[in-house]
Protein backbone atom coordinates (compact mmCIF):
# COMPACT_ATOMS: atom_id res chain seq x y z
CA UNK A 1 0.00 0.00 0.00
CA UNK A 2 1.45 3.18 -0.63
CA UNK A 3 2.82 5.38 2.02
CA UNK A 4 1.37 8.49 1.35
CA UNK A 5 3.61 10.39 3.80
CA UNK A 6 6.25 9.88 0.87
CA UNK A 7 3.63 11.89 -1.83
CA UNK A 8 4.97 15.54 -0.52
CA UNK A 9 8.60 14.65 -0.72
CA UNK A 10 8.00 13.44 -4.38
CA UNK A 11 6.00 15.95 -5.60
CA UNK A 12 8.93 18.48 -3.91
CA UNK A 13 11.17 16.88 -5.99
CA UNK A 14 9.20 16.80 -9.48
CA UNK A 15 8.81 20.78 -8.22
CA UNK A 16 12.13 21.35 -7.76
CA UNK A 17 13.33 19.44 -11.34
CA UNK A 18 11.12 21.56 -13.18
CA UNK A 19 12.03 24.95 -11.44
CA UNK A 20 15.97 24.13 -12.70
CA UNK A 21 14.66 23.19 -16.10
CA UNK A 22 12.71 25.94 -15.97
CA UNK A 23 15.76 28.18 -15.29
CA UNK A 24 17.88 26.85 -17.41
CA UNK A 25 15.69 27.56 -20.45
CA UNK A 26 14.65 30.81 -18.75
CA UNK A 27 18.05 31.88 -19.15
CA UNK A 28 18.30 31.11 -22.42
CA UNK A 29 15.42 33.55 -23.55
CA UNK A 30 16.57 36.40 -21.33
CA UNK A 31 20.02 36.61 -20.92
CA UNK A 32 21.30 37.86 -24.29
CA UNK A 33 18.81 36.73 -26.64
CA UNK A 34 20.56 37.79 -29.30
CA UNK A 35 23.23 35.74 -28.64
CA UNK A 36 21.70 32.65 -28.25
CA UNK A 37 19.50 30.06 -30.24
CA UNK A 38 19.37 28.21 -33.45
CA UNK A 39 19.75 29.73 -37.19
CA UNK A 40 18.76 27.30 -39.55
CA UNK A 41 21.98 26.78 -42.11
CA UNK A 42 20.05 23.97 -43.87
CA UNK A 43 21.96 23.68 -47.26
CA UNK A 44 25.03 24.96 -46.38
CA UNK A 45 28.54 22.85 -45.68
CA UNK A 46 29.81 22.38 -42.22
CA UNK A 47 33.56 23.29 -41.89
CA UNK A 48 34.54 19.49 -42.30
CA UNK A 49 38.25 20.42 -42.26
CA UNK A 50 38.17 21.67 -38.65
CA UNK A 51 40.02 19.70 -35.87
CA UNK A 52 38.80 18.10 -32.42
CA UNK A 53 39.74 15.66 -30.47
CA UNK A 54 37.52 12.72 -29.68
CA UNK A 55 37.06 10.73 -26.47
CA UNK A 56 40.02 8.36 -26.95
CA UNK A 57 42.33 11.30 -27.36
CA UNK A 58 42.94 11.08 -30.93
CA UNK A 59 42.93 14.24 -33.06
CA UNK A 60 40.59 14.14 -35.81
CA UNK A 61 39.00 16.13 -38.58
CA UNK A 62 35.18 16.83 -38.56
CA UNK A 63 34.86 15.64 -41.91
CA UNK A 64 36.69 12.04 -41.22
CA UNK A 65 33.12 11.16 -39.33
CA UNK A 66 31.24 11.81 -42.83
CA UNK A 67 32.15 9.33 -45.50
CA UNK A 68 29.76 10.23 -47.72
CA UNK A 69 27.45 7.38 -47.74
CA UNK A 70 26.12 7.87 -44.10
CA UNK A 71 24.00 10.91 -42.71
CA UNK A 72 24.58 11.94 -39.47
CA UNK A 73 22.72 13.24 -36.73
CA UNK A 74 25.10 16.47 -34.77
CA UNK A 75 24.58 17.72 -31.28
CA UNK A 76 26.24 20.16 -29.45
CA UNK A 77 26.54 19.88 -25.61
CA UNK A 78 28.73 19.51 -22.41
CA UNK A 79 29.67 17.56 -19.77
CA UNK A 80 28.94 19.77 -17.07
CA UNK A 81 25.45 20.95 -18.26
CA UNK A 82 23.60 20.85 -14.98
CA UNK A 83 20.25 19.61 -17.33
CA UNK A 84 19.52 20.59 -20.38
CA UNK A 85 22.09 18.77 -21.88
CA UNK A 86 21.42 15.33 -20.01
CA UNK A 87 18.00 15.68 -21.32
CA UNK A 88 18.75 16.02 -24.61
CA UNK A 89 21.09 12.90 -25.06
CA UNK A 90 18.83 10.77 -22.89
CA UNK A 91 15.81 11.95 -25.23
CA UNK A 92 18.04 11.29 -28.14
CA UNK A 93 19.40 7.96 -26.64
CA UNK A 94 15.12 6.79 -26.13
CA UNK A 95 14.14 7.64 -29.57
CA UNK A 96 17.48 6.16 -31.08
CA UNK A 97 16.58 2.60 -29.04
CA UNK A 98 13.09 2.70 -30.63
CA UNK A 99 14.30 2.24 -34.09
CA UNK A 100 15.29 -0.89 -35.81
CA UNK A 101 18.70 0.55 -37.32
CA UNK A 102 21.43 1.46 -35.30
CA UNK A 103 24.53 4.24 -35.09
CA UNK A 104 27.51 3.43 -36.36
CA UNK A 105 25.48 1.42 -38.95
CA UNK A 106 22.98 3.47 -41.41
CA UNK A 107 23.83 6.71 -39.63
CA UNK A 108 26.59 8.00 -37.11
CA UNK A 109 25.94 10.42 -34.56
CA UNK A 110 28.58 13.21 -33.60
CA UNK A 111 28.54 15.22 -30.08
CA UNK A 112 30.12 18.39 -29.71
CA UNK A 113 31.01 20.38 -26.73
CA UNK A 114 30.34 23.45 -26.44
CA UNK A 115 33.00 24.07 -23.58
CA UNK A 116 36.77 24.17 -23.95
CA UNK A 117 37.49 22.95 -20.97
CA UNK A 118 36.04 19.69 -21.03
CA UNK A 119 38.66 17.37 -20.92
CA UNK A 120 38.93 13.66 -22.76
CA UNK A 121 37.71 11.41 -19.90
CA UNK A 122 34.85 13.92 -19.06
CA UNK A 123 33.98 13.27 -22.55
CA UNK A 124 34.96 9.67 -22.51
CA UNK A 125 32.59 9.17 -19.51
CA UNK A 126 30.03 11.14 -20.83
CA UNK A 127 30.02 8.65 -24.28
CA UNK A 128 30.23 5.47 -21.86
CA UNK A 129 27.34 6.68 -20.05
CA UNK A 130 25.24 6.86 -23.12
CA UNK A 131 26.51 3.87 -25.16
CA UNK A 132 25.66 1.72 -22.29
CA UNK A 133 22.23 3.64 -21.66
CA UNK A 134 21.68 3.11 -25.73
CA UNK A 135 22.41 -0.70 -25.20
CA UNK A 136 24.01 -1.40 -28.21
CA UNK A 137 27.40 -2.18 -27.64
CA UNK A 138 28.17 -1.81 -31.75
CA UNK A 139 27.47 2.09 -31.23
CA UNK A 140 30.36 2.83 -29.40
CA UNK A 141 32.09 3.26 -32.96
CA UNK A 142 29.19 5.00 -34.12
CA UNK A 143 28.52 8.21 -31.59
CA UNK A 144 31.64 10.14 -31.16
CA UNK A 145 32.05 13.21 -28.95
CA UNK A 146 34.55 15.41 -29.65
CA UNK A 147 36.28 17.98 -27.90
CA UNK A 148 38.06 21.30 -29.20
CA UNK A 149 39.53 24.30 -28.70
CA UNK A 150 37.56 27.52 -28.76
CA UNK A 151 38.26 28.29 -32.33
CA UNK A 152 37.42 24.89 -33.31
CA UNK A 153 34.11 25.11 -31.49
CA UNK A 154 33.07 28.53 -32.38
CA UNK A 155 33.60 27.79 -36.19
CA UNK A 156 31.85 24.43 -36.02
CA UNK A 157 29.11 26.09 -34.21
CA UNK A 158 28.66 29.21 -35.60
CA UNK A 159 28.55 27.23 -39.37
CA UNK A 160 26.19 25.23 -38.25
CA UNK A 161 24.06 28.00 -36.98
CA UNK A 162 23.83 27.04 -33.09
CA UNK A 163 24.73 30.30 -30.98
CA UNK A 164 25.33 30.11 -27.31
CA UNK A 165 26.99 32.08 -24.37
CA UNK A 166 28.60 31.87 -21.70
CA UNK A 167 27.24 32.77 -17.92
CA UNK A 168 30.31 33.74 -15.84
CA UNK A 169 28.08 33.96 -12.60
CA UNK A 170 26.27 31.27 -13.22
CA UNK A 171 29.75 29.35 -14.97
CA UNK A 172 27.67 27.96 -17.20
CA UNK A 173 26.46 28.14 -21.03
CA UNK A 174 23.45 29.44 -21.78
CA UNK A 175 22.11 27.52 -24.79
CA UNK A 176 19.21 25.83 -26.59
CA UNK A 177 18.66 21.95 -27.38
CA UNK A 178 18.39 20.63 -31.14
CA UNK A 179 19.57 17.63 -33.10
CA UNK A 180 21.01 18.59 -36.24
CA UNK A 181 20.55 16.19 -39.16
CA UNK A 182 23.35 16.55 -42.08
CA UNK A 183 23.74 14.94 -45.03
CA UNK A 184 27.09 11.98 -45.86
CA UNK A 185 28.92 14.83 -47.31
CA UNK A 186 28.10 17.30 -44.35
CA UNK A 187 25.40 19.70 -45.51
CA UNK A 188 22.95 20.72 -43.53
CA UNK A 189 19.61 19.05 -44.22
CA UNK A 190 17.20 19.53 -41.27
CA UNK A 191 16.71 20.73 -37.48
CA UNK A 192 14.73 18.53 -35.15
CA UNK A 193 14.29 20.89 -32.08
CA UNK A 194 13.78 20.33 -28.20
CA UNK A 195 14.96 17.22 -26.25
CA UNK A 196 12.41 14.26 -26.95
CA UNK A 197 12.57 12.85 -30.82
CA UNK A 198 10.14 11.23 -32.39
CA UNK A 199 11.74 7.73 -33.80
CA UNK A 200 9.95 7.82 -37.10
CA UNK A 201 10.86 11.67 -37.38
CA UNK A 202 14.16 10.58 -37.51
CA UNK A 203 13.99 7.63 -39.84
CA UNK A 204 12.39 9.66 -42.45
CA UNK A 205 14.85 12.63 -41.79
CA UNK A 206 17.66 10.08 -42.39
CA UNK A 207 16.38 8.70 -45.10
CA UNK A 208 15.56 12.17 -46.63
CA UNK A 209 18.96 13.38 -45.79
CA UNK A 210 20.62 9.97 -47.49
CA UNK A 211 18.52 10.88 -50.34
CA UNK A 212 17.00 7.24 -50.31
CA UNK A 213 20.03 5.54 -50.05
CA UNK A 214 19.28 4.34 -46.76
CA UNK A 215 15.98 3.16 -46.04
CA UNK A 216 12.71 1.01 -47.42
CA UNK A 217 10.46 1.34 -50.66
CA UNK A 218 7.97 2.48 -47.87
CA UNK A 219 9.85 5.00 -46.55
CA UNK A 220 10.96 6.82 -49.75
CA UNK A 221 6.90 6.58 -50.74
CA UNK A 222 5.99 8.47 -47.27
CA UNK A 223 8.52 10.81 -48.16
CA UNK A 224 6.70 11.41 -51.24
CA UNK A 225 3.30 11.78 -49.52
CA UNK A 226 4.66 13.65 -46.72
CA UNK A 227 6.74 16.63 -45.80
CA UNK A 228 8.42 18.32 -42.61
CA UNK A 229 6.36 20.57 -40.58
CA UNK A 230 8.95 22.97 -38.87
CA UNK A 231 5.79 23.86 -36.52
CA UNK A 232 5.02 20.10 -34.77
CA UNK A 233 7.95 18.80 -35.71
CA UNK A 234 7.02 15.92 -37.71
CA UNK A 235 5.82 14.88 -41.22
CA UNK A 236 2.74 15.91 -42.48
CA UNK A 237 0.52 14.49 -45.38
CA UNK A 238 1.77 16.69 -48.47
CA UNK A 239 -1.77 17.54 -50.11
CA UNK A 240 -0.49 17.99 -53.75
CA UNK A 241 1.64 14.94 -53.74
CA UNK A 242 -1.07 12.86 -52.20
CA UNK A 243 -3.65 14.43 -55.04
CA UNK A 244 -0.99 13.47 -57.98
CA UNK A 245 -1.00 9.99 -55.86
CA UNK A 246 -4.54 9.33 -55.97
CA UNK A 247 -4.63 10.39 -59.77
CA UNK A 248 -2.53 8.08 -60.75
CA UNK A 249 -3.94 5.24 -58.44
CA UNK A 250 -7.84 6.35 -60.01
CA UNK A 251 -6.11 5.80 -63.74
CA UNK A 252 -4.15 2.46 -62.90
CA UNK A 253 -7.58 1.52 -62.03
CA UNK A 254 -9.77 2.21 -64.75
CA UNK A 255 -7.28 1.07 -67.06
CA UNK A 256 -7.15 -2.34 -65.02
CA UNK A 257 -10.87 -2.29 -65.24
CA UNK A 258 -11.09 -1.87 -69.03
CA UNK A 259 -8.88 -4.01 -69.85
CA UNK A 260 -10.40 -6.70 -67.67
CA UNK A 261 -13.54 -6.05 -69.73
CA UNK A 262 -11.81 -6.63 -73.22
CA UNK A 263 -13.64 -9.50 -75.31
CA UNK A 264 -11.69 -12.75 -76.09
CA UNK A 265 -11.76 -11.80 -79.38
CA UNK A 266 -10.66 -8.09 -78.86
CA UNK A 267 -7.74 -9.40 -76.61
CA UNK A 268 -6.71 -11.76 -79.51
CA UNK A 269 -6.31 -8.84 -82.22
CA UNK A 270 -4.86 -7.22 -79.83
CA UNK A 271 -2.19 -9.64 -79.62
CA UNK A 272 0.57 -9.66 -81.92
Amino acid sequence: MMNFRVIPVFLVVCWLTTQSVTAQIARTSLEGTTDVGIDDKSGERLPLETVFTDSNGQRIALGSLFDGQRPVILTFNYADCPMLCKLQLTGLVESLKQMEWTAGEKFRVVSISIDPSETIQQASITKQNHVQAYGRAQSAGGWSFLTGTPEAISIAAAAAGFRYKYLPKQREFSHTAAAIVCMPDGVISRYLYGVQFDPETIRLTLTEAADGQIGSPMDKLLLFCFRYDSATGKYAPAAWNLMRLAAISTILAIAVVVIGFRTPWERKVASP
